[in-house]
């Protein structure tokens, strides 16, 4: 046995004396170290999106419960009964469609608010997904913190044209005002498959649809008079887009509309740099707003997502507006001379929609007259010929008084307010003239120079029709006046 080393007994006296006093924060620094690495071990089973917010807290206590999503537990393997036989299982992964894409949420009244945006369509054609919305005021000491609707209901307004996506506006009504007190507030929108997808789960997401902040909430834009009173909202722009044409439209109805008028162009990819070159000067003036709409590509619905835009821009401007037109760049809405568009639709003040006859122009016959200074005149300048035959169901489009409205399509609306008429007997007071395709071409369109009142061409019947071309001159004179002479070299 070895000898103790001097002073062996007194050093341990002061180890254990130095553990004693700093047990208690041995004791703290254990148990932090043990939480932390719980909950990186719980992290590792959380999606990387998952966030927590006050909102999602107060969703925790609300009445209306998500119901689970699927988890690995679920996972079945196959299975030999006894009786001799092999029961199968299926094994699910990701997901076909989102439940619900939102593009816009906007109010229709003190009570009432519209949510505009995409679903998937086999959910909506197999199955019976269902919608309910809730107001949480930003204000929690109100004694209505939770308000629940039980009036939600959804409108299909695509005419079953969607694809992977289809069109859903959802309406939601509260039994009273919500946000009086201007205090602010969040609108959510739970949505539920209802089982659809998978007959096991009713999977409900919930989505802040619309956030107001205090102070933000006008009241009087429900009863006040409109900004205008004519609003153009147009269906998605695409591909490669004629300068020249654009140019000769917005003059030409800028002119039409006038002073109290405003025109909402969505570019899902055809506002090009030479086409938005054209479109400046009328920004600038106040008569054109531009919305980038490129993102919606993502999302496989029907025309560039052709019904969503035009509910999105219905609703956006629905209490901004007089009347909301409906109609694509190469036609062009017409009313005879000595009547304005405003004595026309003051005579039609009566209908909440009217529809508008179509009169089909020829994109490739041109007047010989014109053969040598052509490339100098304006489409509607030179397609002079217009398509007669019988027999034939043209499109219309339309206009509404957009607050007898509750959703719309691209030709007409099939969602019209209680006691609200339509009507299509407009022949003699308003028209659009269609020259179908021009606005894709970027080349002269005259290919074919006639010397004639009439032609049989690509066996179709047409006869020369000057409406327009004899409005042109003061058209040209309205966008010197208008913009100067900054558009003169603009490109076909």
């Amino acid at each position: 046995m070895g000898k103790e080393r001097p002073g062996g007994e007194k050093q341990k006296r002061m180890v254990v004396g130095v553990v004693c006093n700093f047990a208690a924060e041995l004791k703290l620094l254990l148990t932090a170290l043990l939480l932390l690495c719980t909950l990186v071990t719980l992290l590792q089973f959380v999606p990387s999106r998952f966030t927590i917010s006050a909102s999602d807290l107060r969703f925790c206590i609300s009445p209306i419960a998500a119901s689970p999503s699927p988890s690995l537990s679920d996972t079945q393997s196959d299975d030999l009964l006894s009786s001799g036989i092999l029961r199968r299982a299926f094994h699910p992964y990701g997901a076909a469609a989102y439940n619900f894409i939102t593009m816009g949420t906007y109010r229709g009244g003190p009570n009432t608010f519209a949510i505009v945006g995409l679903a998937s369509k086999p959910l909506h054609l197999y199955s019976r997904p269902a919608y309910q919305c809730q107001w949480l005021p930003s204000n929690t000491k109100q004694n209505n913190t939770n308000i629940t609707s039980s009036l939600a209901y959804k409108i299909l307004p695509d005419w079953g044209y969607g694809r992977v996506y289809t069109v859903v506006v959802v309406n939601c009504t509260f039994s009273h005002p919500v946000n009086l007190d201007n205090s602010g507030g969040t609108l959510l929108l739970h949505a539920s498959t209802s089982g659809g997808g998978d007959s096991k789960f009713n999977l409900t997401d919930t989505i802040p649809a619309l956030t107001e902040p205090p102070g933000t909430f006008n009241l009087s834009l429900f009863t006040s008079k409109p900004k205008y009173d004519y609003l153009y909202c147009g269906s998605s722009l695409y591909g490669t887009l004629s300068p020249q044409r654009v140019r000769e439209w917005i003059a030409y109805h800028v002119r039409l509309f006038g002073e109290r008028s405003h025109f909402v162009i969505h570019d899902a990819g055809g506002v090009h740099e030479e086409v938005l070159e054209v479109l400046k000067p009328w920004m600038e003036l106040g008569y054109v707003s531009l919305q980038d709409i490129r993102e919606q590509e993502r999302f496989d619905g029907y025309y560039h997502n052709q019904f969503l835009v035009v509910n999105d821009c219905l609703h956006r401007y629905k209490f901004m507006a007089k009347w909301i037109f409906f109609f694509d760049v190469d036609e062009y809405i017409f009313v005879p001379p000595k009547t304005t568009l405003s004595s026309v639709l003051d005579s039609l003040s009566d209908y909440s929609q009217i529809t508008i006859e179509q009169m089909p122009m020829s994109n490739k016959l041109c007047h010989s007259v014109d053969a040598a200074k052509r490339h100098r005149k304006w489409g509607f300048e030179k397609l002079v010929y217009r398509d007669v035959k019988r027999g034939i169901r043209r499109d219309r489009k339309y206009a509404i008084q957009p607050r007898n409205v509750y959703a719309t399509g691209v030709h007409m609306s099939q969602n019209l307010g209680a006691g609200a008429k339509t009507t299509h007997k407009t022949e003699g007071r308003i028209k659009y003239f269609h020259y179908h395709g021009t606005i894709a071409q970027r080349r002269e369109p005259c290919r074919n120079l006639v010397n004639s009142t009439d032609i049989n061409f690509e066996n179709n019947p047409f006869v020369l029709d000057t409406t327009l071309r004899d409005l042109a001159g003061s058209v040209k004179k309205f966008e010197l006046k208008m913009i100067g002479s900054r558009l003169y070299n603009t490109r076909q």
